[in-house]
């Protein structure tokens, strides 16, 4: 099955980095974060690649065509243009799927079990899937009365709703809801797959991070470190 890496993205909230590289290529641990997402994948027997660059794509593509290479795995290096918008992305690579497909951000990892994924999808026949985690906690909660602190409690994930964890199964009709270029994954597409009840979630509530800012990164390497994901 063709797994789907979006990789083009700015990455400006994480500038310290993506001023010379392109956010995928951040090592986590000592390894690019989006080698880490292939290498997850190669774990449940997925070995045809297809990574949508834009944003420095130079860079991914000089680090893979340098890298040693494993014959067992295919990756197929696609510019899909600097400012082209998630949606626009895929959309760029309608002709290279033409069956069920595996799709995930290049920025995020998870020991998600991709085959029980895959089967939640096919067993529920809809259009898109999409999992759902619960996002890290960042605050604690308290309740104040006048000057003195009545509550204190540590903020738990389960304090907060369900959102887009990205790793995703999609049939290929959903990329005709796609208008073009400009058009973002998360926007109109998922607005009208779900409109056609067509979006299905597989909760998730196992490790789970993305690297959005600096802090993430600092927090994603060490839970690596502390359980030993993908060493």
């Amino acid at each position: 099955m063709k797994v789907v890496i979006l990789a083009g993205g700015l990455g400006t909230r994480i500038s310290e980095y993506t001023k010379t590289i392109p956010k995928p290529m951040i090592k986590i641990c000592g390894k690019p974060i989006i080698q880490r997402i292939i290498d997850h994948y190669y774990s449940y027997g997925h070995r045809e690649f297809y990574i949508a660059l834009g944003y420095k794509g130079k860079v991914i593509r000089e680090y893979f065509n340098n890298k040693k290479k494993n014959k067992k795995i295919r990756i197929h290096l696609i510019d899909t243009g600097k400012n082209t918008m998630t949606g626009g992305r895929l959309k760029r690579l309608k002709k290279f799927l033409n069956e069920t497909f595996l799709l995930t951000y290049g920025d995020g990892l998870s020991d998600i079990d991709l085959k029980k994924l895959y089967n939640f999808h096919k067993r529920n026949k809809k259009m898109v899937t999409l999992t759902a985690v619960r996002p890290p906690a960042r605050f604690g909660v308290i309740k104040i009365s006048g000057k003195v602190v009545k509550f204190f409690r540590e903020k738990s994930s389960l304090d907060t709703g369900w959102i887009n964890g990205g790793f995703f199964v999609i049939e290929p009709k959903f990329i005709d809801l796609i208008k073009n270029d400009k058009t973002f994954l998360e926007k109109e597409p998922f607005s009208l797959a779900t409109k056609k009840k067509q979006l299905l979630a597989y909760k998730y509530n196992g490790f789970w991070q993305c690297m959005d800012t600096l802090r993430d990164k600092v927090i994603l390497e060490r839970k690596i470190k502390q359980k030993s994901y993908f060493e």
